[in-house]
């Protein structure tokens, strides 16, 4: 098993939501109103005057075999439209319960 984080601008909302259906990963954690900057090129995402945007992030636990899908998956979004802004992060899972 593991544990992916997805980092998104809020842009991507709807994107991320069928990108799990169209996966069939139906166990997830959202978090909406992250902030956040990127660490290349990213500007800031901070909710205020100055930088409006807002990130939102998500964490799944899913078997091995469907990480590949759902890193190119990611990765097809953010070359869409590298503006917004979206970054996973995968770790293992030693256990759930």
């Amino acid at each position: 098993m593991k544990a992916v984080m997805i980092v998104f601008s809020q842009a991507h909302t709807e994107r991320v939501e069928y990108m799990f259906s169209r996966l069939a990963i139906k166990g997830f954690t959202f978090w909406e109103n992250v902030q956040g900057e990127g660490s290349k090129t990213g500007e800031p995402h901070r909710g205020t005057h100055t930088w409006p945007d807002m990130n939102s992030s998500v964490l799944t636990v899913i078997e091995d075999d469907k990480v590949q899908d759902l890193l190119i998956a990611v990765r097809k979004l953010d070359n869409r439209n590298k503006e917004a802004g979206i970054r996973a992060f995968v770790w293992n899972v030693e256990q759930t319960v």
